[in-house]
């Protein structure tokens, strides 16, 4: 296993140091629908075509984004600026190596929470963390990650991580974090 991994991170390496490092801008991820059938979330995406994506690799989306995949140890938590879902170049940097993580462990399911600060009513701040769930879970998908293997949640504003009322507190509660189901 250790000689995969260092395998698989001398190969990514040298494909990353050919890339271009991106700008430091936020992309916008598709609209996604959720809808409840049979039990099961089923995801509708704009913009994203899984059946078309054919054979996605994470390495792909490492050398794109200039990250070393096979170094992380575990799963990362993302962050969010007030009031928003899109990804900053930051978060998709953090997922591409999620991503690594999960593809060296096949066939391990993950929760992905969404959760935002308190301010926003308590429906508000569920669909928010809905939607920053949905698109921490897209850009996974468009990494090639099974999106079976991935099951999203919102928790809004009730499981701060730091409970004061300051900016500070209110940046750390603005997250999605991913969790192995075991």
């Amino acid at each position: 296993m250790l000689q995969w991994v260092l395998l698989l991170a001398a190969t990514i390496l040298l494909s990353a140091g050919c890339a271009k490092k991106p700008a430091a801008t936020t992309t916008a991820v598709p609209d996604t629908t959720v809808t409840e059938e049979m039990g099961q979330d089923t995801m509708q995406t704009g913009g994203i075509d899984e059946m078309a994506m054919g054979e996605s690799t994470i390495e792909e989306g490492a050398s794109e984004f200039g990250v070393a995949t096979a170094a992380v140890p575990a799963l990362q938590t993302i962050s969010f600026e007030f009031d928003q879902y899109t990804l900053s170049a930051a978060a998709q940097d953090v997922l591409v190596s999620n991503a690594a993580y999960m593809q060296a462990n096949p066939g391990q399911k993950v929760r992905i929470e969404g959760y935002c600060d308190e301010r926003g009513s308590d429906e508000y701040n569920l669909a928010l963390g809905q939607r920053r769930a949905l698109a921490a879970k897209n850009f996974l998908v468009s990494l090639g990650i099974d999106p079976l293997l991935l099951s999203v949640i919102s928790y809004g504003e009730e499981l701060p991580l730091d409970p004061s009322n300051t900016e500070e507190a209110y940046a750390l509660n603005r997250r999605a974090e991913f969790k192995v189901e075991r």
